[in-house]
């Protein structure tokens, strides 16, 4: 399973988000943008289930994440 999590972060903090992002074992790219989000990360899990948790217990708690959206990879 493959999703891109789209990361609001407050201003001033996004460069210790992106750091602390990439030390995240299901991490597996994380990168500062411009637009409405100021990261994204490429999280890969199994399943749901677990990239439920990553993102509830192990993204979201980053000190300066103020929201997330979870953007599930399809194939076609």
């Amino acid at each position: 399973m493959k999703a891109y999590v789209m990361i609001k972060i407050r201003a001033g903090e996004v460069k210790d988000v992106v750091s602390h992002l990439r030390r995240i074992k299901s991490v597996k790219e994380a990168h500062m943008t411009f637009g409405p989000y100021d990261a994204v990360a490429v999280v890969e899990t199994e399943d749901v289930a677990t990239l439920g948790k990553v993102t509830a217990s192990q993204i979201q708690p980053i000190p300066g994440v103020e929201q997330t959206l979870t953007c599930l990879a399809v194939d076609v």
